[in-house]
């Protein structure tokens, strides 16, 4: 079988927004963005498998998908232009500005692998090499002085499939814009194809997709101007008055690291809700949503399986999107970030006893009920970057990456759902990556990066909770 990162360059281009496009200019960042100034851009792989034609050859097939993509690509970025630009932070502003002149573009890299890859690198039933996919995402442009906003990369496999790499640059887009870039791409591509590539200068994009530039409908309740204390924390890293906007360099997985997809079934979900149920007389103040118990059980496998001292306290970490949680709300299509982080503590110990899902549920329950109305900042202006860089890959604590209210599995460009969809950037960062779940039904997926006896131990743990096999995931290159 082909290596799996064995990927050929095909060419690098630049995708500028179709003519005609709406006069924006700039973005000043709000506190939501700068609080991500310098973060890594998020990295998402999207698989689309094509189905075999005989009136068509592959080489065919592959020119026909490419050309509808870059055409569709151009219209989506009419709608939404910022993400041609490029984050500066001049000396006479006193916030970064995302900012979009004529002849501005998006770098789309067109890459080919092998068709045999396909199938090895789409498949949730096998632990990849954590480095796999990276030859499928591009690198964002970035400096001292200015940054892309985003990358993106479509890798053919020919007669077989494609997959589209994405990189976000975290300061411009939290998960939430970023899915309705995707999503709106998506849109125009799949009605491009039902009219032909001789499709109008302008596609109609859902209601829920069109982007909200308004920044007036961002304000800080806190009245502490969280937007100068975080611009401050940032000059004075590596400082005084350093305005660098280039993101961070995290290191590299370690070589024996492998990365795994594993599902949550709605059957499942209640599973876990029951076995809460059953050790608390009082339920009430618990959230047992389908999100905390899917979170709660991933983090009491993940310490287990990394053997966290026991008497360390372990962290989970989760987004929170605050759209609707502060008063007034923000509304949902408002383009940029609007997210805080939020955590819930617990001692290693109890994670690792025999009511380890129930610390780890309550905890998490703990942090969510104060959220509401405004309590999603509380804290917002404790938070200090020189340690959260330090935090990002530390064991026994742990976050995650993307939603399942997202329904990433519903972005369809024409050629059906995904076939796999893999956040690809989580073994840097640490994160564990949530999404719905291919199968549909309310289920949910996670992923994670472990090294590969971790990650062993991890899926064994993950099955003896349901009385299932550990059969189904094998270890694979």
């Amino acid at each position: 079988m082909a290596q799996p990162n064995s990927v050929k360059m095909v060419e690098i281009c630049r995708v500028a927004p179709k003519p005609g496009a709406q006069d924006l200019l700039s973005l000043p960042l709000t506190y939501f963005d700068s609080l991500f100034l310098r973060f890594p851009p998020v990295q998402r792989l999207y698989f689309y498998e094509l189905k075999s034609s005989s009136s068509s050859s592959s080489a065919s097939t592959d020119s026909v998908v490419l050309a509808y993509l870059k055409t569709s690509l151009s219209l989506t970025l009419k709608h939404f232009v910022p993400l041609a630009g490029n984050l500066t932070w001049p000396q006479d502003s006193h916030t970064p500005i995302l900012s979009y002149v004529q002849g501005d573009a998006v770098s789309l890299t067109v890459a080919e692998s092998d068709a045999d890859n396909f199938d090895h690198l789409s498949s949730n039933n096998v632990f990849l090499e954590s480095k796999a996919y990276h030859p499928l995402v591009p690198r964002l442009e970035s400096s001292h002085e200015r940054t892309a906003a985003i990358a993106l990369q479509i890798t053919l496999f020919p007669g077989r499939g494609f997959a589209i790499g994405t990189a976000m640059h975290h300061a411009i887009l939290d998960g939430k814009t970023s899915n309705s870039f995707v999503k709106s791409w998506a849109h125009a591509c799949s009605k491009q194809i039902e009219s032909g590539l001789s499709i109008g200068s302008d596609i109609s994009l859902p209601e829920q997709l069109k982007p909200l530039y308004d920044r007036t409908v961002i304000y800080d309740p806190t009245g502490l101007g969280l937007e100068s204390i975080y611009l401050n924390d940032w000059q004075n890293l590596d400082g005084p008055n350093n305005r660098s906007v280039n993101v961070w360099e995290l290191k590299a997985p370690p070589d024996n690291s492998v990365r795994s997809i594993f599902e949550f079934t709605r059957a499942q979900i209640q599973t876990l809700r029951q076995m809460v149920l059953e050790k608390v007389s009082d339920p009430v103040h618990l959230h047992l949503s389908t999100f905390s118990l899917a979170c709660a059980y991933t983090w009491v496998c993940l310490v287990k399986a990394q053997e966290i001292e026991a008497g360390k306290v372990s962290v989970q970490a989760f987004s929170v999107d605050c759209r609707s949680r502060l008063d007034p709300p923000v509304p949902e299509n408002y383009f940029g970030n609007c997210m805080m982080g939020a955590m819930g503590f617990a001692e290693a110990k109890e994670l690792l006893g025999e009511d380890g899902l129930v610390v780890a549920v309550t905890a998490i329950s703990e942090t969510i009920k104060g959220l509401d109305k405004n309590g999603v900042l509380k804290g917002a202006h404790e938070l200090y970057f020189s340690k959260i860089k330090d935090l990002l890959q530390a064991e026994g604590i742990y976050s995650t990456a993307g939603s399942h209210r997202f329904q990433i599995y519903d972005t369809n460009f024409g050629w059906g759902r995904p076939k796999k969809v893999e956040v690809v950037s989580i073994d840097r960062t640490g994160a564990i990556s949530v999404s719905d779940s291919k199968n549909g039904g309310g289920g949910i997926e996670i992923g994670v990066v472990l090294k590969k006896d971790c990650m062993e131990a991890f899926a064994s743990l993950f099955a003896e909770g349901f009385g299932d096999s550990f059969g189904k995931h094998r270890v694979r290159g």
